[in-house]
């Protein structure tokens, strides 16, 4: 199985308003940029659509250690919130509706495919590939004025 390290940020210009993710892919030295745009969103959603490109973007099963500054992915992941929701009809244990129900149902299907170990880095905190991966969401949003 290859190993793949998988960078993700996610912008949005007010929230809700205009939105753009950025990932980058990093294989045996070999790095891959991938960038979007959505023109009303929020900044989960695009924090969240930054993983899945990501993982959408791998041809075939790997061990993915994923990079995210969000505390919402990370702590959904890591803490089986996102099963939990999904298992209990997209509510949370307050009974409220889970935000995202779509994009959430996406990602853990691609995180029954691969392999995924999640990092929560501190956002705007100097690593280098959070940095370029802010980068290149806030330049998808710029593109896009």
């Amino acid at each position: 199985m290859k190993h793949i390290q998988l960078y993700t940020d996610g912008a949005c210009s007010g929230n809700p308003g205009a939105g753009g993710w950025g990932a980058v892919l990093v294989y045996k030295g070999i790095e891959k940029e991938l960038s979007g745009y959505c023109a009303q969103t929020t900044n989960n959603r695009m924090e969240l659509t930054a993983v899945i490109e990501g993982l959408k973007a791998l041809k075939e099963p790997c061990a993915v250690e994923l990079t995210t500054d969000s505390k919402y992915v990370a702590d959904a992941l890591q803490l089986g919130w996102a099963k939990a929701w999904q298992a209990n009809g997209w509510r949370k244990k307050d009974k409220k509706p889970a935000l995202n129900p779509d994009l959430w149902e996406e990602l853990l299907q691609l995180c029954t495919i691969h392999k995924v170990d999640i990092c929560w880095v501190k956002g705007h905190a100097g690593h280098p590939y959070n940095e370029r991966c802010d980068a290149l969401a806030t330049s998808e949003i710029e593109k896009h004025r």
